[in-house]
């Protein structure tokens, strides 16, 4: 990590200082917002004294943070169109990054001040939207063109769809353990069962499972929102230090080979299905002159492309030896390169087994452009541990008490953690973000509306409303910071 900040202007690493800062306050404010709700039953239900829950769940969220990949993070970095990725200046850098973040943390501290379990995924990817419209509308780039739109598209639904089911899935558990234990004692409130048992913990097996998959919860949220910190801090690194961090200068010589075979077998791929991706691509017709000084990413550039990634990765067997210029050459031909692929792999006429052919090309084409230095794992790990430690009470009071008209049971909390964990887990799997929040949130209630308690339709009706607010809030905050800043910077 020292390299980081050898040879930097005084501005510069002041800048840097300060954009880690403020990403790593926006993950300490989502530990107050998302993480207390990973742990927000266990606590009520007393299964686990406050502090003991906190300290494990940050325990589990370094764990999920650390073996989670980055699949994710990088989905949230390529909400921004590939041309605003590849043509970013440190001037700019820093402009994208503290607007989007300064907007995201302005509103999750409003919607914590006031207890409401907002979503931190939410604002943190209508902040990056709203970063790329400003950008489309300041170069009078079509507004179609601003943003990633199929990727957003992708995570606007497993945002949506995963409240739903988590709503759904978790009212079905409980229902499932109501017709197999109707007179158990999981049926209690932690109030009933201090009224009637004299107990203050839950009963034994019910007291493991609540435990068991409040650290499932945590881990998955560690493995999904940590992941949208870490693609932040690599936002932040490209966009201001770019010779440093725009390719895994800790890259292998074998990665390397890797990334320079995938170049050679995606034009053999491209020249094999020629038949049908040729106008796409202009096979044949452009070639390595025709790439312009201000390079922007074209797919009826996609030959001469290549064929300058080869030229300028002919021989590396180590990116240290690639001048700062140069290294940023490479990540810009690697980042169009696999955007084109993308689109590619979505075009009719294609076979399945072309189509799986081409995934696996774009793994090995971006394995060391996307990546993270193992300091910042960590680093976003502890920030979201020490949230947690500090915020978590108001969130558990508003899930544990205010979504229903009753106090939640044992077996309501085990219903809607165990529906969390799987859901959250799933979205890992298919490296799509989702809230945690709301996923937790919504199995609350769909527990509180199988078990017959109600809800308290204040509560839901604030919660909604802040869900429907805090895309265009955030996208409105984020896209008037970047204007300001874009003028101020000239």
């Amino acid at each position: 990590m020292i390299e980081l900040f050898s040879g930097l202007d005084a501005w510069v690493l002041v800048s840097l200082l300060l954009a880690l800062t403020f990403v790593l306050a926006f993950e300490f404010i989502n530990g107050f917002h998302d993480t207390a709700n990973a742990v927000a039953t266990v606590i009520y239900t007393k299964a686990m004294p406050p502090h003991l829950a906190v300290f494990f769940s940050g325990v589990f969220n370094f764990l999920g943070v650390l073996l989670g990949g980055v699949g994710v993070a990088y989905a949230i970095v390529h909400l921004l169109p590939v041309e605003l990725l590849i043509n970013v200046n440190t001037g700019h850098g820093l402009a994208m990054v503290f607007s989007l973040l300064a907007a995201a943390i302005t509103w999750n501290l409003g919607t914590w001040y006031f207890g409401i379990p907002a979503s931190s995924s939410h604002t943190l990817i209508g902040s990056i939207l709203g970063v790329g419209l400003a950008n489309a509308l300041i170069n009078d780039i079509p507004l179609g063109d601003g943003v990633n739109w199929q990727k957003a598209i992708d995570i606007a639904m497993s945002l949506v769809v995963s409240p739903m089911a988590g709503f759904a899935v978790a009212a079905l558990v409980l229902i499932g353990l109501k017709w197999w234990r109707p007179l158990s004692k999981m049926h209690k409130t932690p109030e009933q069962r201090r009224k009637l048992d004299d107990k203050k913990h839950p009963p034994f097996w019910n007291r493991l499972v609540l435990v068991v998959s409040a650290m499932g919860v945590s881990f998955v949220h560690g493995s999904n929102d940590g992941q949208k910190g870490i693609g932040l801090i690599m936002l932040v690194l490209i966009g201001i230090v770019p010779a440093k961090f725009v390719l895994d200068l800790n890259s292998t010589t074998y990665q390397i080979e890797r990334t320079r075979d995938a170049t050679l077998h995606m034009s053999q791929f491209y020249q094999r299905n020629a038949a049908t991706l040729g106008e796409f691509l202009a096979l044949g017709k452009a070639n390595a002159s025709d790439l312009p000084e201000q390079f922007s990413c074209n797919p009826q550039q996609t030959e001469p492309t290549i064929a300058a990634l080869q030229s300028s990765l002919q021989g590396v067997t180590d990116y240290h030896s690639l001048d700062a210029e140069k290294r940023v050459e490479v990540r810009r031909y690697l980042l169009c390169l696999d955007d084109t692929a993308k689109k590619v792999g979505k075009l009719p006429g294609l076979e399945a087994r072309e189509k799986a052919d081409l995934e696996k090309l774009r793994k090995d084409l971006t394995a060391t452009t996307e990546y993270a230095p193992f300091w910042v794992i960590v680093a976003v790990a502890l920030a979201l541990g020490l949230g947690t430690m500090v915020g978590w009470k108001r969130v558990v009071l508003t899930v544990g008490e205010k979504i229903g008209k009753q106090g939640m049971t044992y077996a309501q909390g085990m219903s809607a953690q165990i529906t969390a964990a799987c859901a959250i887990g799933m979205a890992n799997v298919f490296a799509l973000p989702v809230s945690t929040t709301h996923v937790l949130s919504s199995g609350v209630a769909g527990t509180m509306v199988a078990n017959k308690s109600g809800l308290q339709g204040g509560t839901v009706k604030t919660i909604l409303l802040a869900w429907v607010l805090t895309l265009p809030a955030s996208m409105g905050l984020a896209a008037g910071l970047f204007w300001l800043a874009s003028k101020a910077i000239g």
